[in-house]
């Protein structure tokens, strides 16, 4: 499976030991007033906005996917569009920084370069203002399951709904064994709490349980909405029955009442206005309409009886 989760940048200062790194993946020896690096958080193994994480094995594997792994913007997926590159990377854990599972915060963060050219001048300047700062990598995984049972999302296994509370414990898919690494792109909104913007989210939910009753507030607007469709669906359907059954009765189908009323109990929605439909044929047949106009036949013994209703 395809993903993209966000994170953020941070200006770095280049060593000697930067450029060596960077002149692995340049075709010349750059020197260093030609390149510009800045360190990027790329993703984390908290819970985000998606109620998905990366398990701290899968960010392990992703460091080594993403060495070399060019950044662009918006994940639009063209040369043009290409701006930095990652040359080394490295998994940071802050055992005093706890995420909503209660386990320490783990990320994976990247160090990436730019060339100084009057191209890139406003990147950089963005970057150093803090303007170009979140940022989204778009990866795959083999396995998203569920925290609940463990089974496979989506695999129709699992009837957990991600986000939703059981037992005091969050539903969200844990996603492991990364499989491949395409690209990170500098985006506006990020996905992941902990990553990226988290300043400006002032009102993030810090606890598991304030996480937990946000994510019940919205699907229980969710499901208001579900239950009023719902009933808006049984109104057409019982619509529906009654005025099949009506048209039945009208063209003579040959079938009692009750009959009838358990029949179209039966079906389904397609198969009641395919039965419609045949009713109404059947009716236009048996009573074709009339034209509303006076005859031209001169006859006096033609009266206007024909056309009364």
């Amino acid at each position: 499976m395809q993903i993209n989760k966000k994170a953020g940048t941070v200006p770095e200062r280049e060593t000697a030991a930067d450029l060596a790194l960077i002149n692995g993946f340049t075709k010349r020896q750059m020197a260093p007033d030609e390149v510009y690096t800045f360190s990027v958080i790329l993703c984390d193994n908290d819970v985000d906005r998606d109620h998905e994480r990366f398990t701290t094995e899968a960010l392990h594997k992703l460091a080594e996917l993403f060495v070399g792994k060019t950044g662009i913007s918006d994940h639009e997926w063209s040369s043009g569009n290409q701006v930095a590159r990652i040359y080394k990377t490295e998994v940071v854990e802050d055992p005093e920084r706890s995420i909503v599972t209660g386990e320490s915060y783990t990320c994976l963060k990247a160090y990436a370069y730019v060339l100084r050219t009057e191209a890139n001048r406003q990147l950089i300047a963005d970057i150093d203002g803090g303007i170009k700062k979140e940022v989204s990598v778009g990866c795959a995984v083999a396995r998203r399951t569920c925290s609940i049972c463990g089974e496979e999302q989506g695999s129709g296994k699992c009837g957990h709904v991600p986000g939703r509370d059981y037992d005091g414990k969050l539903c969200f898919g844990e996603l492991s064994e990364p499989t491949d690494a395409y690209e990170w792109s500098f985006v506006a909104v990020p996905a992941q709490v902990n990553a990226g913007v988290t300043k400006a989210l002032r009102d993030a939910p810090k606890t598991l349980e304030e996480f937990a009753a946000r994510s019940e507030e919205k699907i229980a607007r969710q499901y208001e909405e579900l239950l009023r469709q719902a009933e808006l669906g049984r109104e057409y359907m019982r619509q529906l029955k009654n005025e099949t059954v009506r048209l039945g009765q009208l063209c003579k189908a040959g079938i009692e009442y009750e009959e009838l009323c358990s029949i179209v109990d039966k079906l389904s929605r397609r198969e009641l206005e395919a039965l419609q439909a045949s009713f109404s044929y059947q009716l236009e047949q048996m009573f074709p309409p009339v034209v509303q106009m006076r005859s031209s036949r001169r006859d006096t013994d033609i009266s206007d009886k024909e056309y009364l209703i």
